[in-house]
């Protein structure tokens, strides 16, 4: 029986580097670039570049660069339990996952192309890609619908050797700033969305691919932010540029759908912890009415409820990255547990990002303490890669799978017939006495 809660020697002492250089190196340019979350995607601002590249280099000779991706590939091969401690820790910067070579959603779209690829796509999108050079964009939201597939109107067809591409797309992440796309369209709709999709490669700047808008997140200037409103005026591509297969959009897309997930959830969790760790200090540092916040027994339950609810949440996070390494591919019973680590991202967050927040007073909101930028994120987890409604019904119907209907009138956990057939089973020794003490007691 393997069941263990430590982590190898060797691997906890690249923990320990990884955690101490993320909070001297990394973590305070997100100091000097606050309120400018998407210039971590800009590959063109020079600063930028310049302050990133021997923070690379140094991750590089440690052999942590880009971990997630197989040694022939440049990566370290990791499974997602390594990778889900790693983000614990990247979690806590917005540039730690770049320096590490491991952002969203470039770590998703470079599977992808590692996987589906042809050699000349590899060449150009895949090596830049893979050393940091190069952002890439994976589009797959539309302004109707949101992220159900089922209401999708972006269409593709083949004109000879080109797809030609119509329709709109929504919040396409670091679209501005990629090198390409990868595009979830309609190629069949006469079929069931699952077997219609398709993606495809979309290199920057083609004829036909319009940028509406630019769309940010709350607190960032309206037309301004990373993610874009896109529409698809006939635009064309190469029909090799279909990554996966023609109507094969979905299952190529479980290559990079299931551990971001998860790695979104542990990351999470970072934040999890520096909202806690603020609320711990809070408590004990602020004296009003009497006493200490640390002596009420108000806060000791936020702070009893919150370390509780963390540790639950990490937890399951890191038993569904176990199941994937167990398993090797995303099966039910894996798709079962990201789904429901993914629906309680966004509630865990809700509950204890608002206590830290709420015991902080108006410290809190304001933009003086890094709270309010959390509480943001909320919405955010909530709704990124889809909806936790939408999840949570997943894991129901996954979970009911494994119960059947009561044979009988009653439920199975009715007590009349159980009480009856334990008599039965034990009918030897119950005595007319024993019975009489047994209904008497």
């Amino acid at each position: 029986m393997a069941w263990d809660f430590e982590t190898e020697p060797e691997f906890q002492e690249k923990l320990d580097w990884m955690d101490e250089f993320v909070r001297e190196e990394v973590e305070p340019l997100d100091l000097l670039f606050r309120g400018k979350s998407d210039v971590v995607f800009d590959m063109k601002n020079e600063l930028v570049v310049k302050l990133l590249a021997p923070l690379k280099q140094e991750v590089k000779k440690r052999d942590l660069w880009a971990c997630h991706l197989t040694p022939d590939l440049g990566g370290g091969g990791y499974g997602q339990v390594k990778l889900a401690l790693m983000n614990e820790i990247l979690g806590r910067s917005m540039f730690a996952s770049r320096v590490f070579g491991c952002q969203a959603p470039d770590t998703g779209n470079a599977e992808l192309i590692a996987h589906y690829g042809n050699d000349s796509q590899k060449d150009k999108y895949l090596k830049p890609l893979l050393e940091g050079e190069i952002v890439s964009c994976f589009s797959m939201t539309e302004p109707a619908g949101g992220s159900d597939p089922k209401t999708f109107t972006c269409k593709a067809w083949r004109e000879g050797d080109e797809y030609v591409i119509e329709g709109e797309k929504w919040f396409a992440s670091n679209a501005k700033y990629a090198e390409f796309l990868l595009v979830v369209v309609v190629t069949d709709p006469e079929v069931p969305i699952y077997k219609g999709a398709s993606i495809l490669l979309v290199p920057k700047d083609t004829p036909g691919m319009e940028f509406v808008r630019n769309v940010g997140l709350a607190g960032e200037r309206i037309g301004h932010g990373a993610h874009a409103y896109l529409r698809f005026n006939k635009a064309r591509v190469p029909v090799e540029n279909c990554i996966g297969g023609e109507g094969q959009g979905f299952v190529a897309a479980q290559t990079r759908l299931g551990g971001g997930r998860i790695h979104h959830a542990m990351r999470t969790v970072a934040t999890l912890k520096k909202a806690f760790d603020m609320m711990c200090e809070r408590a004990l540092s602020r004296f009003t009415q009497g006493s200490l916040l640390a002596e009420k027994q108000l806060v000791q339950q936020m702070i009893g409820d919150s370390y509780t609810e963390i540790l639950q949440f990490r937890l399951h996070v890191m038993y569904a990255a176990w199941l994937i390494d167990k398993h090797k591919k995303y099966n039910r019973e894996v798709r079962k547990e990201i789904a429901a680590t993914k629906v309680a991202t966004g509630h865990i967050m809700k509950s204890v990002i608002y206590r830290a927040l709420h015991l902080h007073g108006a410290l809190g909101v304001s933009n003086e303490l890094p709270l309010a930028g959390m509480w943001n994120q909320v919405g955010i987890m909530a709704t990124v890669d889809g909806p936790s409604e939408v999840h949570s019904i997943s894991v129901a119907k996954q979970v009911l799978r494994d119960y059947e209907p009561s044979p009988g009138l009653f439920p199975t956990a009715h007590l009349l017939p159980k009480i009856e057939a334990a008599r039965d089973k034990y009918a030897e020794y119950l005595t007319e006495e024993n019975m009489h003490w047994i209904a008497n007691s």
